[in-house]
């Protein structure tokens, strides 16, 4: 890691390093994905916010022209007719920032991802008895 790269303890921390449009925006995906999994914590994670139940469920970030969503390949393919619309790739799409975030499809796309997280640890723990 570059050690001039800023380095973020919190996701409050990482958006407000960000243009006020652009913190409106990471404040409306991190509200959709909270909701979607109000189970769910929130950490940072390869300096990206990042929310976790049974382990990573989502990430996101914002770049120059784009918020990247990171819902890991699973959740790219569920719902790859939708997203064929934006550009991605295996386990990432980005919504242009001169476009409306889709938030019914990003909540869509965590609640899938928290029922996978969620029947992989179910699974895991029926294993172990």
């Amino acid at each position: 890691m570059d050690s001039n790269q800023t380095t973020f303890a919190t996701i409050d921390e990482y958006i407000a390093g960000f243009p006020q449009e652009i913190q409106e925006l990471l404040q409306a995906m991190r509200k959709v994905i909270k909701e979607a999994a109000p189970e769910a914590t929130e950490k940072i994670s390869y300096q990206m916010p990042t929310f976790e139940l049974h382990g990573n469920l989502v990430h996101f970030a914002a770049f120059k022209k784009h918020i990247g969503f990171y819902p890991a390949p699973r959740g790219i393919e569920a719902f790859k007719e939708e997203l064929s619309v934006y550009k991605g790739a295996k386990g990432s799409v980005q919504f242009p920032l001169d476009k409306p975030l889709p938030y019914e499809l990003i909540s869509r796309i965590v609640a899938f991802r928290v029922a996978e997280n969620t029947k992989k640890a179910q699974e895991k723990l029926n294993k172990k008895k």
